[in-house]
């Protein structure tokens, strides 16, 4: 007697390559509307195109990053809200790539999940676009793996490559940062897309749900907390090619303590002072309601600061006014200041500066 075999078919197997042609079609026209010189954002072949000398380089110097979401993605799962964390994904890597003084020029994704859900990977790729259109980069190629047995129900993860590229010669090294230079602040729309661990971590053990009404703000909390990452590129362009910018640094992980001394060159220090900006009120919540302590505020959020600007003295209202004139909200946070050693930073503020008696720093901190 013959044995009768199982009939095995990839899609019974977890892998629905219809579902995939369709979102392929799906995202067509929102990589197309990415379009830019130099890559005409087509998709369908093996890899994406990008003609340096028609976007206008002679001798380039290419700049590379690649960066996710992190757990910011598990509240997005959460809420079922997913058309904002392809703006985060853009952003984590194009502001890493202008800190350097490079353009964004093409970005590719990828987008890995258990199940394809086209509706809600076509949401997740519409971020992606609106994020390239901020950052005036060209959304070129990316891929979409559906793992059975890798990830969990709705589960999904992001991972995001942007190139950029700047003249020969005209990157930023930070090197000309000295004492007396100031320090520029420009706004953050909230946590950005750090410190989502603590967050989730606070919001369950607290009791709360992200459909709750924040108390801090218009919407839910998960509206609150989704707000996507600011995309800094078109400003702080402007101020580089304005010849105002000796150094760019992006809050992220770490705060001020750690990212800022990235940028600095040796026998520096930057001194930032809470007075001159308020701590908004997100932060002001998680701080209270998670009872966190000021240091561990200032290395885990960027409390309301998203970018730091390094700018000569003289050229500090003027540099202001162009960023401001780019849609930044710019505070004058600080100052270089002469220090023997590698460069640090240093973070001061005292009881009541944000008018709360649970001031988020209260004394000097040194990295």
């Amino acid at each position: 007697m013959t044995e009768t075999k199982n009939n095995y078919t990839y899609k019974a197997a977890g892998v629905d390559i219809d579902a995939g042609e369709a979102l392929v079609e799906n995202i067509k026209p929102l990589a197309a509307s990415t379009r830019r010189a130099g890559a005409d954002a087509d998709l369908g072949g093996f890899g994406g195109l990008f003609d340096l000398k028609a976007a206008g380089y002679s001798d380039p110097i290419l700049v590379a990053a690649n960066d996710g979401v992190g757990t910011k993605l598990k509240v997005a799962i959460d809420a079922n809200q997913h058309k904002t964390v392809g703006i985060d994904l853009v952003a984590m890597c194009v502001n890493d790539l202008v800190v350097q003084g490079a353009e964004p020029l093409l970005f590719l994704d990828y987008m890995a999940t258990g199940k394809l859900n086209v509706d809600q990977m076509t949401d997740v790729v519409a971020g992606i676009a609106e994020g390239c259109r901020q950052a005036g980069c060209a959304l070129i190629g990316g891929e979409t793996a559906e793992m059975p047995g890798m990830y969990q129900g709705a589960d999904y993860d992001l991972a995001g490559f942007a190139v950029g590229a700047a003249e020969r010669g005209t990157l930023l090294d930070g090197l000309d940062i000295k004492p007396g230079d100031t320090i520029l602040g420009l706004a953050s729309t909230g946590p950005h897309s750090n410190g989502y661990s603590l967050i989730r971590r606070l919001v369950g053990g607290e009791g709360f749900n992200y459909a709750d009404q924040a108390e801090f703000a218009e919407g839910t909390l998960a509206d609150a907390f989704l707000a996507p990452t600011k995309i800094y590129v078109r400003s702080t362009l402007a101020a580089i090619k304005a010849g105002y910018v000796k150094g760019l640094a992006h809050i992220t992980g770490g705060g001020f303590l750690e990212n800022i001394p990235r940028v600095l060159p040796d026998n520096v220090c930057a001194e930032i002072d809470t007075a001159t900006w308020k701590l908004p009120s997100v932060f002001e919540w998680l701080q209270a309601q998670g009872n966190i302590d000021t240091r561990e505020m200032a290395r885990t959020f960027n409390c309301g600061i998203g970018m730091i600007v390094v700018v000569a003295s003289e050229d500090a209202d003027s540099a202001m006014q162009l960023l401001q004139d780019n849609g930044e909200t710019v505070f004058n946070i600080g100052s270089v200041q002469k220090h023997d050693g590698p460069a640090i930073c240093r973070v001061r503020g005292t009881a009541g500066t944000w008018g709360s008696s649970n001031a988020w720093l209260t004394e000097t901190t040194e990295a």
